[in-house]
């Protein structure tokens, strides 16, 4: 039976991805048909973000990056499964584009990471509105190889089934964006970047730990659930952990009681502060 496209957050373009060639739970044999054209668009994108990332991402990342492959062509996932489940047990499955919630934490916590197996046309190189096959392997699978995030995803996945049966789901979101997407971390003592969003693009990655715009505040998870987020420009609020133990610590504890703490609290802008964040300094 097909499934359906999906949509998040509000856009005018209709869901990019053929997912006539999907199976129910959304995942599909990695397209073979790749151009030419494709394999240089992934070529550039590679070249460009791999020399953007040194001195700006976590030092784990830039270990992990050339487990990738070549960068000359868009690899197999395949061939880069024999590697990550070596490491860590997970692997890579192929997806026409987003999917649901439930479904897409149904292979979390089995310890499969879908990856979009479509790619950006040329007049999209700079920005892209979906998540595109670069995004999903050069930003989430380098990570993938390190076991503190390897568990804390599976983690993600079986908590996230919870909150959807508690109603809470979006006060989890909340978290994925601001550590899995969007995290900065401290590191000998200077900030670097381990959230997939962040490391896979040009703009964010200087922007997230350079620039004086943002503010950057330590990781509590009441205050995290509580604070909105944007889709469509780059993160006015990042959230800073010690190290990428802290997140298997963070989400050790049962967060139901911890769920209905938040909707008792007024939500956070993305842009607002408050007088109890510990805020951590450009270095």
């Amino acid at each position: 039976m097909p499934v359906a496209p999906v949509t998040y957050g509000a856009s005018d373009r209709p869901p990019r991805g053929d997912y006539a060639r999907a199976q129910d739970d959304y995942t599909c044999e990695q397209r073979s048909d790749y151009t030419a054209a494709d394999h240089d668009t992934y070529r550039r994108l590679y070249e460009r973000q791999a020399s953007l990332v040194r001195g700006l991402a976590c030092e784990e990342f830039i270990a992990a990056l050339p487990q990738l492959g070549a960068a000359d062509a868009i690899p197999r996932f395949d061939d880069i499964n024999e590697r990550l489940f070596k490491a860590t047990r997970w692997e890579l499955v192929a997806v026409p584009g987003l999917i649901p919630e439930v479904p897409f934490f149904q292979l979390l916590a089995s310890r499969k990471f879908p990856v979009t197996d479509w790619i950006r046309t040329p007049d999209e190189f700079d920005y892209v509105v979906e998540p595109d096959i670069f995004h999903d392997l050069f930003g989430h699978v380098p990570m993938l190889f390190n076991p503190f995030i390897a568990d804390y995803v599976e983690a993600y996945g079986h908590g996230a089934l919870k909150a959807d049966a508690l109603g809470s789901c979006e006060l989890l979101s909340r978290l994925y964006w601001y550590t899995i997407e969007f995290g900065l971390l401290q590191e000998r003592g200077r900030l670097r970047a381990y959230g997939a969003g962040i490391l896979s693009s040009p703009g964010e990655i200087v922007h997230s730990i350079t620039s004086p715009e943002p503010q950057r505040i330590g990781l509590d998870l009441l205050r995290c659930m509580r604070t909105r987020y944007k889709i469509d420009t780059y993160q006015q609020t990042y959230f800073v952990i010690d190290g990428l133990k802290d997140l298997v610590r963070l989400t050790e504890p049962d967060f139901t009681e911890l769920y209905a703490q938040v909707r008792q609290l007024p939500e956070i802008a993305a842009d607002a502060g408050t007088h109890e964040d510990l805020r951590f300094g450009l270095r």
